[in-house]
């Protein structure tokens, strides 16, 4: 990924309390409001206040005797404070957000505090909870915050394009990124002999299939053979392992059945994965765009590419990095190369996006998402505001250099609209 701009990477952090939460009190004392967060099982409460500055408390209304073992699960980065009358009997699964506790004295409720990001952030939400083995938490409730006025905003796209881990929110042109930034970024390999070699990018969109360009899996317009590709979720390091990687074998090859290799065109293709993703802090779907997001976008016209894609050296970079980038009109990216980019956007499938000074998507960022940042609430006024990313586009192409066919770092790319695409990708994955 071509880059000349250095930018700032604004960091969450989290500070944590050894004390379970106290509610203090004032002249006007918060209202304190009560939830099931374990669907109809009344033997577990959830107790908090608005803003949820001090996180929120969870109570277990049962006999619990010493000994007893109680394995926690959350849908998020979440931190667990405990009493005095239980400790951590294993470490934290940072990759699973699951917590391992137990009792050192016996108790008719035990209670224990929870922490995450504060309002209007969505905080962790219980998934599961195990006592001695025995699930109590079959039917999670993952939205009850929302009804209650605590400062947590609606999350209409809870499920996909959403971080999962808290130390990064906002991350803007060409910077380094941190693992678990992109968690719907895929790696695509291709056989070479006895190995496999990264070809391109990708993006999981659902727990079975990755969203990437067409030409990164066909030769000639006939998709390869699915046994000759490997896809690597999770993955931060390009040269070397991460520790939460799920190296997935490919079931089919979907390419489109208008995809044109001398044109590009309709450069989209799905790949079908042998196994479901488990989704994790580094590994989470993307959401694909769809018209409702224009309510919420308004007139942001910046989007992000995210690759291991060249660098000023002329080579693949070694971790994942990512670029805001400007969407261009037709007419301004037609009137910069009118031979080159005039062709390719005649079909109204495509769009151009980038700068032309140095900073764009290159060899080795195909088939990558153009994503959008989308709020979850049009017109928020807060400094941060939650929301979730977007597939916009795909790295489809850019114009090479006349001496070599390397991008030139100065030219605009040209990515595939996804929301062109929606019926074909809807009617494969429904297939």
């Amino acid at each position: 990924m071509k880059v000349i701009k250095q930018s700032i990477v604004i960091i969450l952090s989290i500070v944590l309390s050894v004390n379970p939460i106290k509610f203090y009190k004032t002249e006007r004392p918060l209202p304190v409001y009560r939830a099931l967060p374990c669907g109809e099982n009344e033997k577990i409460v959830s107790v908090f206040q608005k803003g949820l500055a001090s996180g929120y408390n969870l109570t277990i209304n049962k006999d619990l005797e010493a000994a007893t073992g109680i394995s926690l699960k959350f849908d998020s980065q979440a931190a667990v404070i405990l009493g005095e009358s239980a400790r951590f009997s294993d470490d934290q699964d940072d990759i699973q957000n699951i917590f391992r506790i137990l009792l050192v004295k016996s108790s008719e409720f035990f209670t224990f505090n929870v922490r995450g990001q504060v309002a209007p952030f969505a905080p962790p939400y219980l998934t599961s909870l195990k006592i001695n083995g025995e699930e109590f938490c079959s039917r999670p409730n993952l939205t009850y915050f929302k009804d209650f006025p605590v400062g947590v905003l609606s999350n209409p796209d809870r499920h996909c394009g959403r971080r999962k881990i808290l130390h990064t929110e906002l991350i803007v042109n060409g910077v380094n990124t941190k693992p678990g930034d992109w968690p719907w970024h895929a790696a695509i390999h291709r056989r070479n002999k006895s190995t496999f070699k990264y070809i391109c990018g990708g993006s999981l969109v659902s727990k079975r299939f990755v969203l990437t360009a067409a030409h990164c899996t066909s030769i000639q317009g006939t998709p390869v053979l699915p046994d000759s590709l490997g896809v690597v979720l999770g993955k931060y390091h390009l040269f070397r392992s991460d520790i939460a990687i799920q190296e997935k074998e490919v079931l089919d090859v979907y390419v489109h059945n208008e995809f044109r290799t001398s044109s590009l065109s309709n450069d989209i293709a799905l790949l079908k994965l042998k196994t479901e993703a488990v989704f994790n802090n580094y590994v989470q779907p993307a959401c694909l765009w769809n018209d409702s997001v224009y309510d919420r976008l308004k007139f942001n016209t910046y989007g992000t590419v995210v690759g291991w894609g060249f660098d000023q050296t002329d080579s693949l970079t070694s971790t994942l990095h990512a670029v805001n980038m400007p969407q261009i009109s037709e007419l301004d990216c037609i009137y910069s190369k009118p031979e080159f980019y005039g062709n390719l956007l005649k079909d109204k499938k495509r769009f151009c996006a980038g700068y032309t000074n140095g900073t764009t998507a290159c060899n080795g960022d195909s088939g990558g998402a153009f994503v959008y940042f989308v709020p979850d609430i049009a017109d928020y006024k807060g400094s941060l505001v939650p929301g979730a990313w977007y597939i916009k586009g795909i790295v489809s192409t850019t114009l090479s250099r006349q001496d070599v066919s390397i991008c030139d770092p100065n030219a605009y790319a040209i990515f595939i609209d996804v929301a062109k695409y929606l019926q074909w990708i809807k009617t494969i994955m429904d297939s």
